[in-house]
């Protein structure tokens, strides 16, 4: 409530015409907000990047941009990196990789626990058409499910959101498409063709995915939003929830009762049941039982020795003029895809009067 306050006091003071920039869906203000009301708010889920972001905060690692500019220190990194891309992607030509990472155009995002090289990034920018390809995304097989992969393109979201860089695209396989859809990529490009077309190289075999890079996300922040978009839904949820009250247990059947209605049990009208909803679910119950049995009975038809010439609608091309003497055509096939759908045999009577039809076909 002190954040919507504040929130709703910022929004008032600002001029008409940038109102509409800071709105109750701005989760950056939000989460500034709460920061500065208070400051020891921290996620209470369980987020891989929490791991990361804590080591890194201990310096125990650290995310450096780096170019190839001919220094020995950066030369050493970027040959642990391609290691690193030639193990772990090795369907991927390793000249390629070579080529790429030691290319001038080329950047690498790059995660370091001393001066060991755990994981890394590499990716082109194209600073007019003001989006990224990303070539190479891979971290060491020892030290993955750590939250570092995550970390490292939120580390670079945050870089090239520097440079004016306000998309990704890059050619996924199998293998990265879900790794990509965690980072917030997709497989719709909305990002217009002519603006990358002919940029990027075609893999085969791969997919490609866009992420849109919003200017007004902190990146590094991603579990702290989350956790107060959380919080948030968990206070309007706890306005209509009454999950939290706990009613009595049933003494009618201590007492010999062998049977209670349900509108009797506490809470259960509460929680919004209506007697209508008994119907609903004893018709649903009566169904499935139905289709049980009219399943039983299809199925010892098709075992039939003669039913063999019915599995499968006439071909009208074998029989041209079948349908102009069967008016009313059936075969098993046909009913066992209404059995499927269960919405065309309400009864046994629907049931039955198609089986006569068949068994007048048949004879």
């Amino acid at each position: 409530n002190e954040i919507k306050k504040r929130r709703r006091e910022y929004i008032e003071q600002l001029p008409p015409n940038k109102r509409f920039q800071h709105n109750e869906y701005d989760v950056t203000y939000q989460w500034s907000l709460a920061k500065e009301i208070d400051p020891a708010l921290e996620p209470s889920c369980k987020v891989r990047e929490n791991d990361a972001k804590r080591e890194e905060e201990q310096s125990k690692v650290r995310f450096e941009l780096i170019i190839n500019d001919g220094k020995p220190e950066t030369l050493v990194t970027l040959v642990n990196l391609k290691n690193i891309f030639s193990k772990q992607l090795p369907k991927m030509p390793k000249e390629y990789i070579v080529r790429l990472v030691f290319d001038m155009q080329h950047k690498s995002m790059v995660c370091l626990k001393g001066t060991t090289v755990v994981g890394g990034i590499t990716f082109r920018p194209y600073y007019p058409q003001r989006f990224a390809e990303i070539a190479f995304c891979a971290v060491t097989a020892n030290e993955q499910v750590k939250g570092y992969g995550t970390r490292l393109m939120n580390h670079l979201k945050e870089a090239v959101k520097r440079e004016y860089i306000r998309y990704f695209l890059t050619y996924a396989d199998n293998y990265a498409i879900g790794y990509f859809k965690k980072q917030g990529f997709s497989k719709v490009i909305n990002y217009h063709q002519k603006n990358w077309f002919g940029y990027i190289k075609d893999y085969d075999g791969g997919t490609l995915m866009e992420c849109h890079i919003l200017e007004k996300i902190d990146y590094l922040q991603i579990p702290r939003i989350l956790q107060v978009q959380r919080s948030a839904i968990y206070e309007q949820i706890r306005l209509y929830s009454k999950s939290t009250h706990i009613y009595p247990g049933l003494p009618d059947f201590k007492n010999g009762s062998k049977g209670i209605a349900i509108e009797q049990i506490p809470g259960i009208v509460e929680a919004g049941w209506k007697p209508s909803d008994q119907k609903y679910y004893r018709d649903r119950d009566s169904l499935s039982s139905l289709h049980t049995e009219l399943g039983r009975i299809a199925k010892q038809l098709k075992a039939h020795n003669s039913s063999w010439p019915f599995l499968k609608p006439v071909s009208k091309e074998e029989v041209p003029d079948y349908y102009d003497i069967i008016t009313d055509p059936i075969d098993l096939e046909t009913i066992g895809k209404r059995l499927e759908s269960g919405e065309f045999y309400k009864t046994r009577e629907i049931f039955f009067a198609g089986l006569i039809i068949y068994f007048v076909i048949v004879s």
